[in-house]
């Protein structure tokens, strides 16, 4: 073969367009002499080859005999072949012996007596016939420059700016990257005029990530265990990535068994976590995630590890007006009721005793491990002072106090730190008492008889007026020997205050 391979590279860069001009058809004419082109090909193939309307312009179609170097042979009917270079399928795989190609006539070898062929102007020629905004098509990174990207498809020229690229943002510092690459985009714009398209990467992506979220979807269910990655944290709890563009959020309360107050203490931007799913909204597309579900339940043997009244370190997450909330391990919380905070005296806060993050001993007094409710108690951790209190303090004998508070009804009267005893007002003078106040302060040390001492109920009676040899309130002549007349009896119960028995 006399056939340069400089001659078909520069044939491939010329500026026809895959179309004969009115420069070319005068060489071909006379090349070809007194024959026609048409003369050349045998349009009654009796191969049954179908071909093009035969046109200088027009499509062609033939079948590969032969194979040598990077020449390729091709039986275009009757007596006619030509030569195709096989540097023309350098992105694609040759065609093999038999096969049927599209090519265009660039001219005719007289010399050698064969037509030079393209594929290159076949394949433009066959795309530009197909090629409609909306369809698919793959292409090849040629080049860039600052708007975009240089894409050769099938012979076509293309262009995808930037913003078309990805699904995120590129930098003009990334372009060098995507060229050689071979990219699915869909055409957006064709322009005819200037033989060139306007395409786009991203709606390709952009179905493609729906296409898979809708899959990814429909495998999901409730109770499943997922993976996914931490894509982002909020103070209410973090996004994950379960892949293929679906997203859940786990929300705080469920990813940690014990109370946790910063999301950033549990999990990580980038961690890969296991989870479980809770919920699916299908009309939402929201997914709600847990991670605490796939851990053991540390209230599974709370009944073993804290039976009630065994006595146990823990730390103060929470103080309320009712009491405060006492962690014993992760997970398992309990509350110390107000009432059970002290003896030593009535409080109106519990901070008054505790304060958040203090570890303290405590005692389980209830369990309920199905509301998984604890009850704890500070106060019976020591010892109860109410303990032996009718012996301590027997009735009718003498004992001294201070007064610690004054009801309407009565004046409470602290025995020891942890007993108080109540003095009625009707047991505070013989005389007519309006009001407490007018017989006693707060802080006043008094002296008083023992009327009753009930420990279970934790309630002592006690009777100022009763007292023999009384001058004033202070106590100062009364002692543990005087003696008081017995007291007078009620008919009926008195009336204010707690219902104290006397």
């Amino acid at each position: 073969m006399s056939d340069n391979p400089a001659d078909g590279r520069q044939d491939d860069n010329s500026e026809l367009n895959h179309h004969f001009d009115s420069g070319f058809e005068q060489e071909l004419d006379e090349a070809l002499g007194d024959m026609s082109l048409e003369s050349l090909i045998d349009l009654d193939v009796p191969r049954g080859i179908p071909f093009a309307v035969p046109s200088a312009e027009g499509v062609k179609r033939g079948r590969v005999i032969a194979i040598h170097g990077d020449d390729i042979f091709v039986d275009m009917g009757g007596k006619s072949q030509g030569v195709l270079p096989a540097t023309q399928y350098e992105d694609d795989p040759l065609p093999q012996v038999g096969d049927v190609v599209e090519v265009t006539i660039e001219g005719y070898d007289r010399s050698e007596g064969i037509l030079k062929l393209s594929r290159k102007g076949a394949v433009v020629a066959t795309t530009w016939a197909r090629l409609e905004e909306g369809h698919i098509v793959e292409g090849r990174v040629t080049g860039h420059n600052k708007g975009g990207l240089e894409l050769d498809i099938n012979g076509v020229k293309a262009f995808m700016p930037i913003s078309q690229i990805e699904l995120f943002r590129v930098e003009d510092t990334d372009l060098p990257g995507y060229v050689n690459r071979r990219l699915k985009c869909q055409v957006i714009e064709v322009r005819h005029e200037e033989k060139s398209i306007i395409v786009s990467r991203r709606d390709v992506l952009r179905m493609e990530e729906e296409q898979s979220r809708e899959q990814k979807y429909a495998t999901l269910a409730e109770g499943q265990t997922v993976t996914g990655l931490v894509r982002q944290i909020m103070p209410y709890g973090a996004f994950v990535s379960l892949g293929d563009g679906v997203d859940g959020l786990l929300h705080v309360k469920d990813m940690s068994y014990s109370r946790v107050q910063d999301p950033n203490e549990i999990v990580k931007q980038g961690q890969k976590l296991e989870m479980m799913v809770l919920k699916i909204d299908r009309d939402t597309r929201r997914i709600s995630l847990g991670l605490k579900q796939v851990m053991p339940d540390p209230w599974l043997d709370v009944e073993v590890k804290y039976p009630v009244n065994t006595v146990i370190t823990g730390r103060v997450t929470r103080l309320m007006e009712f009491g405060a909330f006492v962690e014993l391990e992760p997970g398992v919380e309990g509350l110390v009721p107000i009432s059970e905070m002290t003896y030593e005296r009535r409080i109106a806060h519990p901070k008054d005793v505790v304060q958040e993050g203090e570890v303290i001993r405590v005692r389980v007094i209830r369990l309920d491990t199905a509301a998984k409710k604890l009850a704890l108690s500070i106060k019976q951790v020591g010892d109860d002072p109410w303990v032996g209190a009718s012996v301590r303090w027997p009735v009718n004998s003498v004992v001294s106090g201070t007064v610690k508070r004054i009801a309407a009804f009565g004046a409470f009267v602290e025995l020891i730190p942890g007993v108080e005893g109540l003095v009625h007002i009707s047991e505070l003078s013989d005389q007519r008492v309006r009001s407490v106040g007018d017989v006693v302060k707060e802080g006043q040390s008094v002296q008083a008889k023992v009327l009753e001492v009930d420990e279970e109920s934790r309630r002592i009676s006690l009777s100022i007026k009763q007292l023999a040899c009384v001058r004033d309130y202070t106590g100062e002549d009364f002692t543990s020997t005087t003696r008081a007349a017995e007291p007078k009896k009620l008919k009926k119960p008195l009336k204010g205050g707690l219902d104290w028995k006397f």
